[in-house]
C-alpha cells in the first residue's frame, strides 16, 4: 500500500510538473510576435510620403500609418540590389554568393571560379534555411504568398521549350498544365519551410509565358494572406507577402483595370471581394487630386496591407505583431552598386511603437532582417545562423554599433563603403575580355532571342559597346539599363568616391594621386569581405 502511495505521489509530482512546463510554453507561444514581412517590388523613393521626394504626391493611407506609428529606417541598405538576390539576402540572411543552387554553381563554373551574383541565386529545397524554417522551429506557423522570384523550382522552366505566348488559358490541357506548375511551386516552397504556400507568381506576370496571364493580380495575393491568417488565427504566425506590384506591368489593363479572375495559376471561376473595388481604387484617386497608373496601383497594393492590417485586428493579433514594409532594392541606379540601388526603403512597426522613435539612422542590411525578427521571437542565437546581425538594439535605444563597413556584390561588381569613401571594382572573367567580335554578337542575340521569347524587346543591337555591370552582354541587361553608362566612371575597372562631398558619384579619384593610400586601404578592406563569401574575384582574392 505504501508503494502504492509513494508511486502515486511521483506520478502527480511529474503530472505536476509537465502541466508547468505545458503552461510556460503556452505562456512562451501567446508572448511570441506575428511578424508579417511585407515586401513590395520595384518603389521609387517618390512613392513614399515619408520622404521629402514623396510627400503629398501619393494616396497610401497604410503605409502612411506603418510610418506615423513605427520605424522608418533612414539607413536602409540592400546586398545586392536586383529582385533574386535581395530576396535571397532577405530570407536566408547571408550574401547571394552563398548560394547552392545548381544553375549559380554552374554559372560560377562557366565565370571561372567567380561568383555572378544575378537572377540565379534561388534557395534550395530541404537544403536551404530560411526565415520560414527558423520561424517553424520556434513554434511559428508560416505562409508564404505572391512573387517568388528566389526559391528554386526547376519544373516551372524547362530551357527547352519556348513559352507559347498565344496559348489560352482556358484550354482544359493548359488549365490542367498551370495548375500542376502551381502545385509543384507551392511543394518546392512548403519544402523551404512554409506550411502554407499558394496564390504564387513563380516570376513577374510578363515572364510567366502566356501573354494571357501577364496581368497583375493584387487581389489575389491578398486572398491567400487572409486565408493564411484566417487559418492559423489561433496561433504564432510568420507571413511573407510579396507583392508583384510596383513592378511592370503598370499599364491598366494588365493591373488595376484587368481582369480580377486572372491569377498565374489560370483564370478563375469567379471575382474575388477581399479588397476595395477596382472602381472604388480609381475613384479614390480622383477625389485625391492624383493622376497616373504608378499611384493608382500604388493604392491598390497599399489597400492589400490594410486587408492584413484589419485582418488582425479582427483576430485580435494586432497589438502582438512586428510588420516590416520593405521594398526589395533601391529603383535609382538599379542593377547596379551605386548609391541609388543600394538605398532601399523600409518601414518597421508594431502597435507600441519603438524607443527610438519615428526615424532610426542605425546602418543595417537586408541580410539583417531575419537574425532581427528571430531576435525579437526569442531566438537563443540569432546572430550565429548567418552573415546578417540582429539591429534589435538599434529599435530598442540600446548600445548597438554600426558595422566598421558595409560589403556589397552583384554581377561582376564589388563594392565596400568604410565612413565616408566607397570603392567599386569590376572583374571580367578572362573569356569575357577575349571574346572575339562574332562571339560578342551571338551573346547579344542569344539574350535578346530570350527577351523576345517572352514577349519582351531587344535592349541593345550595337555587340561593340562595353558589357554591363550585372549581365555580361554588350550593352547590359535590361536591369541596369536605365544607368549603363550614364556614371563619368561607369566603365572603369576600379572605382573610389567621396560619398560626402559626391553622393551622385560623378567623380572618380582612382586616377587621383592624392587617394594613392585611400585606394589601398579599400582594397584591403574589401579583401578582407571576399575572404569571408564562397568564389573567385580576380586579383583581390585567388
Amino acid at each position: 500500500m505504501k508503494g502504492f502511495i509513494y508511486k502515486t505521489a511521483i506520478l502527480s509530482m511529474a503530472m505536476s510538473c509537465l502541466c508547468s512546463f505545458s503552461s510556460l510554453a503556452k505562456e512562451k507561444t501567446a508572448q511570441s510576435p506575428n511578424i508579417i514581412f511585407f515586401i513590395a517590388d520595384d518603389m521609387y523613393p517618390e512613392m513614399f510620403n515619408c520622404l521629402p521626394e514623396g510627400k503629398g504626391k501619393n494616396l497610401t493611407p497604410n503605409i502612411d500609418r506603418l510610418a506615423r506609428e513605427g520605424v522608418f529606417m533612414s539607413n536602409q541598405r540592400v546586398a545586392s540590389p536586383v529582385c533574386t538576390p535581395s530576396r535571397y539576402n532577405c530570407l536566408t540572411g547571408n550574401y547571394a554568393s552563398r548560394a547552392i543552387n545548381r544553375g549559380f554553381l554552374e554559372s560560377t563554373k562557366i565565370n571561372e571560379g567567380q561568383a555572378v551574383v544575378q537572377f540565379n541565386t534561388h534557395i534550395v529545397p530541404g537544403k536551404d534555411k530560411t526565415m520560414g524554417t527558423y520561424f517553424q522551429q520556434l513554434g511559428y506557423k508560416t505562409g508564404f504568398v505572391g512573387k517568388n522570384h528566389v526559391v528554386d523550382s526547376p519544373s516551372q522552366i524547362n530551357p527547352g521549350d519556348k513559352p507559347d505566348l498565344q496559348a489560352d488559358p482556358k484550354d482544359p490541357k493548359v488549365k490542367a498544365g498551370l495548375e500542376h506548375r502551381h502545385q509543384l511551386l507551392q511543394e518546392d516552397i512548403k519544402n523551404c519551410g512554409f506550411d502554407f504556400a499558394d496564390n504564387l507568381y513563380h516570376n513577374n506576370p510578363t515572364w510567366l509565358g502566356i501573354k494571357a496571364l501577364a496581368v497583375q493580380n493584387m487581389d489575389w495575393v491578398a486572398e491567400g494572406a487572409l486565408r493564411f491568417l484566417e487559418i492559423y488565427k489561433d496561433e504564432p504566425v510568420f507571413l511573407y507577402v510579396a507583392a508583384t506590384l510596383t513592378h511592370t506591368p503598370l499599364n491598366p489593363e494588365n493591373s488595376y483595370d484587368g481582369d480580377s479572375r486572372v491569377t498565374a495559376k489560370g483564370i478563375l471561376d469567379h471575382k474575388l471581394d477581399v479588397l476595395p473595388s477596382r472602381a472604388s481604387i480609381k475613384e479614390r484617386i480622383k477625389e485625391a487630386g492624383l493622376q497616373g497608373d504608378d499611384v493608382t496601383n500604388l493604392l491598390w497594393m497599399d489597400d492589400s496591407l490594410g486587408a492584413i492590417l484589419n485582418k488582425l485586428e479582427e483576430t485580435e493579433k494586432i497589438d502582438n505583431t512586428i510588420i516590416v514594409f520593405f521594398n526589395d532594392h533601391g529603383l535609382h541606379n538599379k542593377g547596379t552598386l551605386y548609391e541609388g540601388g543600394l538605398q532601399s526603403e523600409c518601414i518597421i512597426w508594431r502597435s507600441a511603437g519603438f524607443e527610438c522613435g519615428s526615424t532610426s539612422d542605425a546602418v543595417v542590411s537586408n541580410i539583417d532582417f531575419l537574425a532581427t525578427l528571430l531576435d525579437y521571437a526569442g531566438h537563443e542565437n540569432p546572430n550565429e545562423l548567418s552573415d546578417g546581425r540582429s539591429f534589435k538594439a538599434a529599435l530598442e535605444c540600446e548600445a548597438y554599433e554600426n558595422r566598421k563597413s558595409m560589403y556589397y556584390e552583384l554581377g561582376y561588381a564589388r563594392a565596400v563603403v568604410k565612413g565616408k569613401y566607397k570603392y567599386i571594382k569590376l572583374n571580367y572573367p578572362e573569356y569575357a575580355k577575349n571574346a572575339t567580335a562574332q562571339e560578342r554578337k551571338k551573346m547579344l542575340d542569344r539574350y535578346n532571342n530570350l527577351r523576345r521569347s517572352f514577349g519582351g524587346e531587344a535592349i541593345n543591337l550595337d555587340p561593340t559597346l562595353p558589357y554591363g555591370h550585372l549581365e555580361l552582354f554588350p550593352g547590359g541587361g535590361g536591369a541596369e539599363n536605365k544607368t549603363f553608362g550614364k556614371k563619368p566612371g561607369f566603365f572603369d575597372l576600379e572605382q573610389l568616391y567621396d560619398l560626402e562631398a559626391d553622393a551622385g558619384e560623378q567623380v572618380n579619384l582612382v586616377k587621383n594621386p592624392e587617394y594613392a593610400q585611400k585606394i589601398q586601404e579599400m582594397r584591403r578592406e574589401l579583401k578582407a569581405h571576399l575572404d569571408k563569401v564562397p568564389g573567385t574575384f580576380g586579383e583581390l582574392k585567388k
